[in-house]
């Protein structure tokens, strides 16, 4: 049966001014661009669903996207990161999909055709399953505002707790002071979590996801303990 996920509740509500005007970090058209490519209708095609840094930095490229969501699963801040966000000393936090018959988890969904699927699926398997421990799986996505009719099946790379790089639970002010003093390759833990919740908050104000949005505020608690009065950003550098 479809459900819609939690689209009666009222849209999320941003953190008061000035804190999220100087840490928000807005995805643009840009990030979202996919490239052109000839004759799609033509090609065999492959959806691959994000829900974490995939949301705005695919990194590989695709013939279009569509902002949705799967059910059955929450996202959660349970996976330990040495590379990307974090360092073996200090592991950074970011998202896997928990199994969670009554909840869904929004993200986007990215087409792939041709040439595309075979580069994508090689730079995720070293971006997910090889640094990340991640396992995949095919699901059904249901894009925004398109009703069951629009129902896709899509490819999803999910953290399981038998990669060494797991943590598992912890409260979100655990987690939100474990991003606070991490940061990797692809910059800090801090950045990772707020371009998520911007993602949530721009694309999908309808929806829902109390676990981010209660580590985003107990972040937003904490940061002003590390701020430099002459460079506020300074903990994301």
């Amino acid at each position: 049966m479809y459900i819609k996920s939690e689209g009666d509740r009222k849209p999320r509500a941003a953190p008061p001014e000035p804190t999220r005007r100087r840490l928000s970090i807005i995805l643009t058209a840009a990030d979202m661009e996919p490239a052109p490519t000839a004759e799609q209708s033509a090609e065999k095609s492959l959806w691959i669903f994000g829900y974490g840094s995939l949301v705005w930095k695919p990194d590989f490229q695709f013939t279009s996207s569509k902002v949705g969501f799967i059910q059955g699963y929450s996202r959660k801040f349970w996976q330990g990161d040495t590379f990307h966000r974090g360092n073996e000393r200090m592991p950074g936090r970011v998202v896997t999909l928990q199994e969670d018959y009554d909840c869904c988890t929004w993200g986007i969904a990215y087409e792939v055709c041709g040439e595309q699927i075979e580069l994508s699926l090689q730079y995720l398997n070293v971006r997910e399953s090889v640094l990340g421990g991640y396992a995949t799986k095919i699901v059904n996505f249901y894009p925004q505002d398109e009703g069951p009719s629009g129902t896709i099946m899509a490819l999803v790379y999910i953290a399981t707790p038998q990669n060494p790089s797991y943590l598992g639970p912890a409260s979100e002010e655990d987690i939100a002071a474990q991003i606070i003093v991490s940061s990797g390759c692809s910059g800090h833990n801090i950045e990772y979590l707020l371009r998520l919740a911007d993602f949530m908050r721009f694309f999908c104000p309808e929806a829902e996801d109390k676990h981010l949005f209660q580590i985003e505020e107990a972040l937003i608690a904490i940061l002003p303990c590390f701020y430099s009065p002459d460079d506020p950003l300074a903990v994301l550098c």
